[in-house]
This record gives C-alpha cells, sequence and structure tokens, in this order.
C-alpha cells in the first residue's frame, strides 16, 4: 500500500517538472516575437495657435476725475446788514433766469422811501416859491426900468432933477438884483430835488436788490442760506448755479497722455452710483500743464440727457484711434532685437516672422504686415520652439474645448 502512494507522488512530481520546462522554453520564443515588433511613430508637439483674423482695434486711454458744472455762477447780495427773511428753492432745483430765490427784509428801505417821498414834495414847494418869487422880482424890475426910462427922458427936457433920475435909476439896479437872487434860488430848489431823486433811485435799486434772483437758467448746485441771517457783500455767495444745468467731466492727466487726447474725441465715462454708461467727448485740452504735478487738464462734455451729480468720482475711457484690419492676440507677439515678431505655423512647421504692427487695444494688435488673415500663429510668444521645429497646431477654441 505505501509502494502505491510513494510510485503515485512520484508520477505527480514528474508531471510538475516537465510542465515547467516546457514554459521555460516557450518564454525566450515569446520574448523574441515581440521584440521584434516595429517601434510607434512619435507625433510632434501640440502647440496652441489663433489663426490671424479681420477686426477692428480701439486704443483708448484711461483718465479720472470728477463731475463738475461746466460754468458755475455765484449768487450773492450787493447788500450789507439786511435780514434774509424768504428762501424760494432748494438744492437740485432747475430755475431760470430773472427766478426770485430769495427775499431780504424791506423794512428799513420802506422807511427811507417814504422820507424820500417827503423830501420831494419839500423840494416841489421849493421850487415854486422860487418861481413864484422870480415872477415878482421881474415884474419890480421891470417897473423899475420902466420909471428909470421916463426919469431920464424928463431930465433931458429939463423936467427931472439929477437925484430923482439917480434914485430911480438906484431902484431899477435892485429890482435887477432881486430877480437874480430869485433865479438862483429856483437853481437851488431844483438841484435839490434832482438830489433827492437821485437818492430815490439809489433806494429803489437797493429795494429791487432785496430779492435775490437768479441771474441765469440752471440748476442750484448748493445753498448757503439761513432765514434770520444778516447778510453781507463780502460773504459767501447764498447760492452756486450750474449754468444751464450743464455738467462736464474734469479730468487731470499725464504730461504723456496728454499729447494723444484731441478735442472731438468720444469718451464712455462710469460714475460712481450709475449703472449706465455715460457718453460724452473731449471739449477742452487745457494748453498748459501743471509744472509740480505734471498733469494737464481735459474737459469732457456729456450728452445733454446724462443723469449725473456735480461732484461724483468718474472714469473715462477716451477713444484715441480705432482702425479695421487684420489683428493677433496681444499675447501672439514677442518683441526680439526690439522689434515686433510672431511664430506662425505653416505646414506643420515654426516661422517666425517680422511684424509691422499699428494700434493696440482690448488684448489685440493691429497686424499691418508680416502675417496674412487666416494664418496660424503660435498663440503664447516665446514658447520653446524655433524655427523648422515640427509641431501639431491646436486651435485654441478646440484647447479650451478639451480642457
Amino acid at each position: 500500500m505505501k509502494f502505491e502512494i510513494r510510485l503515485a507522488a512520484s508520477a505527480a512530481l514528474a508531471a510538475f517538472l516537465a510542465g515547467a520546462c516546457i514554459t521555460l522554453l516557450s518564454a525566450p520564443a515569446a520574448f523574441g516575437a515581440e521584440a521584434a515588433a516595429p517601434a510607434a511613430v512619435a507625433r510632434p508637439p501640440a502647440i496652441t495657435v489663433a489663426p490671424a483674423a479681420r477686426g477692428e482695434v480701439v486704443e483708448t486711454e484711461t483718465v479720472v476725475g470728477s463731475l463738475v458744472p461746466r460754468e458755475e455762477v455765484l449768487v450773492g447780495v450787493d447788500l450789507d446788514g439786511y435780514r434774509l427773511t424768504e428762501l424760494l428753492v432748494e438744492e437740485g432745483d432747475r430755475v431760470k433766469a430773472g427766478q426770485v430765490l430769495a427775499r431780504l427784509s424791506t423794512d428799513t428801505l420802506e422807511v427811507l422811501l417814504a422820507q424820500n417821498a417827503s423830501s420831494l414834495a419839500r423840494n416841489d414847494a421849493a421850487i415854486a416859491q422860487a418861481r413864484s418869487q422870480i415872477a415878482e422880482a421881474v415884474a419890480t424890475e421891470v417897473e423899475a426900468k420902466s420909471s428909470l426910462e421916463r426919469g431920464t427922458s424928463l431930465q433931458e427936457k429939463g423936467f427931472a432933477s439929477t437925484s430923482v433920475l439917480d434914485q430911480r435909476r438906484s431902484l431899477a439896479g435892485a429890482a435887477t438884483a432881486r430877480r437874480a437872487a430869485a433865479e438862483q434860488g429856483l437853481a437851488v430848489a431844483e438841484a435839490d430835488k434832482a438830489l433827492t431823486e437821485a437818492l430815490r433811485r439809489e433806494l429803489e435799486l437797493r429795494l429791487a436788490k432785496t430779492e435775490i434772483k437768479a441771474p441765469t437758467d440752471g440748476i442750484v448746485l448748493s445753498r448757503n442760506a439761513r432765514i434770520g441771517a444778516i447778510v453781507s457783500g463780502g460773504g459767501e455767495p447764498l447760492f452756486r448755479i450750474a449754468e444751464d444745468g450743464a455738467i462736464e467731466m474734469e479730468a487731470q492727466v499725464p504730461e504723456t497722455a496728454l499729447a494723444r487726447i484731441a478735442i472731438g474725441q468720444p469718451v464712455e465715462i462710469h460714475s460712481a452710483g450709475i449703472d449706465a454708461v455715460i457718453e460724452g467727448k473731449v471739449r477742452l485740452v487745457a494748453p498748459r500743464i501743471d509744472s509740480t504735478s505734471r498733469l494737464g487738464r481735459v474737459r469732457v462734455a456729456l450728452a445733454p440727457d446724462a443723469k449725473v451729480n456735480a461732484g461724483a468720482f468718474a472714469r473715462g475711457t477716451v477713444e484715441i484711434a480705432r482702425h479695421a484690419g487684420v489683428m493677433l492676440p496681444q499675447s501672439a507677439i514677442v518683441t526680439l532685437d526690439g522689434k515686433p515678431t510672431a511664430q506662425v505655423v505653416k505646414d506643420g512647421k515654426v516661422e517666425t516672422r517680422a511684424l509691422v504692427t499699428g494700434i493696440s487695444g482690448n488684448g489685440v494688435v493691429e497686424i499691418r504686415s508680416g502675417v496674412a488673415e487666416g494664418e496660424d500663429v503660435i498663440l503664447r510668444a516665446g514658447t520653446f520652439v524655433r524655427d523648422g521645429d515640427q509641431v501639431t497646431p491646436v486651435l485654441a477654441s478646440a484647447q479650451g474645448a478639451k480642457g
């Protein structure tokens, strides 16, 4: 029985060893077959490209500043010591030229005008009296001169003495003097009346000035007036008005950028608290640059219907130029030896091209020569590829879709 078990075990071991030998003998043959298979061909590296395409580029300059009145009109008073009794407008109100904004007390002026009226009445009475005295003096003078003429005739005929003639001559002279004095009295009375009338005109002018009126159409920007306050001609203006309600942007621009800005250029303005874009145009480029700050002043006129607030912060984008033509992304251009270049992929090979560029803006550059419309340009300039390198171009849009 033990002999049968040993025989069976020996047979199993022999079978195992035979299988192992077969496996070892077949392995080199399989390895050799695998090594004999042909190697796969390496594909050129993929690189992202973008085609040169026609489009429009806008070159811009950003400026910052504030919204200010185009013309600010100061409204004050020419009177001193008068009390403010009425305020008729608020800040933000639109006003018309001649509209009453406020009123001052007229009590003192009304008293002075009443006194002036009395003075005028006295002047009229004095003039009437002077004219009456003149009439009386003229009559006396005429009578005295007539008596003198008669006396002279009688003396020539020997009927009147010299003393009588002298007496009549004296009376005639006195009458002439009284007439001249009466005429002078009339002149004085008329001069007094003229002075009183001039004073009345002054009082009426001051009375008119107690109504503080808007000198122009516009919007009330600020009101520095308080009811009960005593006004002074040398004090702060009572009102500030934006003439015609015109608000514009004032920006301080570095001198390097100022030379690129010209009157009439369109501007897109964003102001704090306003979502909509405000359209405008450059109205003024100041001819003077501040010697300390090296900044120049630019004024931008806004559209008439712009709803803005004076004093608000504003940021403007000035359109310097607008061109249409072949465009490339800014990232596709690299400067070599001071000249712009781009790497073009043509027939799977890299070519470096010298470019003549125009204006730039919004991340694109105008290409005047060097690359034609439709040619593929390596999107990231300066990558580690050289002229003649084989590459697999992948459009930027396709690359983005894969990612």
